[in-house]
């Protein structure tokens, strides 16, 4: 992108949010221009107080790295929301869009309560012309709506230019990926304002993205690619495991599928590893938010066909569990299954659409009893996650069946089977000669990420299950 010596000058930068995506975005925006001052605000104190202290409320790898060199220079965390929109040249709105619970299009539209509640706070409190950036993701078209809030309830005259810059970073990647982006697109309205607008934010971004990965589109075309681009890469991982039901079933291995496969320029190999299922807080609330759209603008075709993403994402889920409830000879009652790992993914403590919330649900409705252990997520998280209306009726019972472990080594002993539900690190290296002594007979491992040598766990004693791969004893042909 050519840079305007006409598009405003960014001098100072609000972000309403401080969550997931707020807080390494902007910590990361201040990094790489310290001539900017950037304050991120949130209306909860206990959360800013998090952001202030040594431990941070989002754990990111090399996260604490750059919120101590930034913080008190300039890079601020505070719940004075009025002081720092006045101040603010370029306001980032990044707060939650969950789906929504009730009233209209319930389990499936996006709830822009926050962002409708953010707007109205800009428009009352604005003295000066400011530029608004949508970075939270948004249904397509969401900018109009706010265009009206903002009009109806400002100064008279007082001019907002709104861009849509869509985040693309993955949990566990986060500080890399906001770094060293694939690319950053900027949405806006293709009059001269809105032009020049687009072009303050690349200013900003061109401290460290080089120009030519910085992308301008239309306002329409940026929101919608965020939901796109989340479509397409569940759709992959929803496509990847339901080959790994049909290599189960024949005793073909999904590992060798998917790389067969992958070598296929046109396909490519990311995002074809077959697991228990995705989670995390994008990709199915995003999917959910696009099967709606397509069911509002008359196209229930479209919408069915994004909707069978979620529908093999939840079979994925449910087939993993039957699979431990039969191996375990068609019963798991008062049995121990260890799970290791809560997190949806690893090097991240979020617990959003958790694969293991899941789990945990179906073997507590066997009446297994549940040992899980995850070394990032805090233990109050689980409980929360485990006791939460829709999961459970009764929260009471959760903690007669569920046990949180301060190791995997102490999660596994007495166990029956081991589920390993999150790729971390640690459990492809752990010391599973001795889980195997401390486990009753036989000892099974259902390893959901694909992530074990299974072949030296046999080695070792255990039966070990993988997604996509064929059973591994089968019945002797006799001659």
């Amino acid at each position: 992108m050519v840079l305007d010596r006409t598009a405003p000058k960014v001098r100072a930068i609000c972000c309403i949010g401080a969550g997931y995506v707020g807080g390494p975005t902007c910590s990361v925006i201040a990094q790489r221009c310290p001539h900017i001052k950037v304050t991120i605000v949130d209306v909860n104190p206990v959360r800013i107080a998090a952001w202030n202290s040594d431990t941070l409320p989002v754990f990111e790898p090399g996260l604490d790295e750059v919120v101590k060199e930034c913080r008190g220079r300039n890079l601020f965390f505070s719940t004075d929301i009025d002081d720092a929109i006045r101040e603010a040249d370029l306001i980032f709105v990044s707060v939650n869009t969950p789906t929504k619970k009730s009233g209209v299009g319930a389990g499936y539209a996006a709830d822009l309560h926050y962002v409708e509640a953010s707007t109205r706070r800009i428009a009352s409190v604005s003295d000066a012309p400011k530029i608004i950036v949508e970075k939270s993701t948004v249904p397509c078209r969401t900018a109009s709506s706010m265009r009206v809030i903002l009009e109806a309830n400002s100064r008279p005259g007082l001019r907002f230019d709104i861009l849509s810059n869509p985040e693309f970073l993955a949990e566990g990647t986060a500080i890399r990926d906001l770094s060293a982006p694939d690319r950053v697109l900027i949405g806006s309205l293709s009059t001269p304002e809105g032009k020049a607008a687009a072009r303050a934010l690349a200013a900003v971004y061109e401290n460290w993205v080089p120009p030519e990965k910085i992308f301008t589109t239309g306002l329409w075309s940026s929101e919608l690619s965020k939901l796109a681009a989340n479509a397409l890469l569940a759709q992959r991982i929803s496509s990847i495991n339901a080959m790994a039901a049909i290599c189960e079933a024949t005793g073909a291995d999904v590992d060798e599928v998917a790389h067969a496969c992958g070598l296929d320029a046109r396909i490519g190999p990311k995002f074809l590893k077959a697991s228990v299922g995705f989670g995390g807080s994008c990709f199915q609330k995003d999917i959910l938010n696009l099967v709606y759209l397509s069911d509002s603008l008359g196209l229930p075709q479209v919408a069915a066909y994004w909707k069978q993403v979620i529908t093999m994402n939840e079979y994925s889920k449910a087939r993993f569990a039957q699979k431990v409830v039969q191996t375990l000879f068609s019963t798991i009652t008062n049995k121990k299954i260890a799970v290791l790992g809560f997190a949806f993914k690893k090097d991240t403590g979020d617990t959003r659409e958790t694969a293991a919330i899941s789990l945990c649900k179906d073997f507590r409705s066997e009446n297994a009893l549940v040992s899980i252990y995850d070394p990032k997520v805090p233990e109050a998280q689980i409980w929360l996650d485990l006791t939460e209306p829709g999961v459970v009726d009764d929260g009471q019972k959760v903690k007669q069946q569920v046990t949180i472990a301060a190791s995997a080594i102490e999660a596994c002993k007495d166990a029956e089977a081991v589920v390993i539900a999150t790729e971390w690190d640690e459990f492809r290296t752990l010391d599973w000669a001795t889980v195997y002594k401390s486990m009753k007979k036989p000892a099974f491992v259902f390893d959901g990420r694909s992530i074990v040598d299974a072949a030296a766990l046999r080695k070792i004693g255990f039966q070990v299950h993988s997604v996509g791969k064929g059973p591994e004893i089968q019945d002797p042909v006799w001659a």
